[in-house]
């Protein structure tokens, strides 16, 4: 099972951030590499998008279950767009802040805005509607219904 957040505002690089990190079902591995359309309606509906793709280390002592439950996970990042320390802590249920550490990878730039396009096929969130079926105005205007599953 792939452990998931929805970040409305995408990752940030500069660890002076905090972003919302909200916790939603778990997705089983076949979903690391799927993008399309889910249809309106259905749990996730709308454009989906594999914007970074990539590996994790654990860095903190024990097991990711033990790190859940403690509602606190540090990890590194191998990505193609998200490298360096990070931080996941719990504040809710189902809230959570993810923020960057401070390393060589931090940075102020807007990498969402900067790496718009898919790490799978090179395609913008509005490419993959039109490909695919979907409604092309969300996804080309960042409509959060899309943007969450993105």
């Amino acid at each position: 099972m792939l452990v998931s957040w929805a970040v409305p505002k995408g990752p940030s690089l500069d660890p002076k951030d905090k972003r919302l990190a909200m916790a939603v079902e778990d997705h089983p591995l076949d979903y690391a590499r799927f993008e399309g359309v889910i249809p309106a309606g259905e749990y996730g509906g709308g454009t989906v998008m594999v914007w970074d793709i990539g590996t994790y280390e654990l860095e903190d002592a024990g097991s990711f279950d033990s790190a859940m439950r403690r509602g606190r996970i540090v990890f590194t990042l191998h990505g193609h767009k998200l490298k360096g320390g990070w931080t996941l802590v719990r504040t809710g249920e189902r809230k959570w802040l993810l923020m960057k550490r401070k390393d060589r990878s931090a940075s102020t730039t807007d990498v969402t805005s900067t790496k718009p396009r898919s790490a799978l096929t090179r395609r913008l969130l509005a490419g993959i509607a039109r490909d695919e079926g979907g409604d092309v105005s969300r996804a080309a205007t960042g409509d959060p219904i899309s943007a969450r599953t993105a």
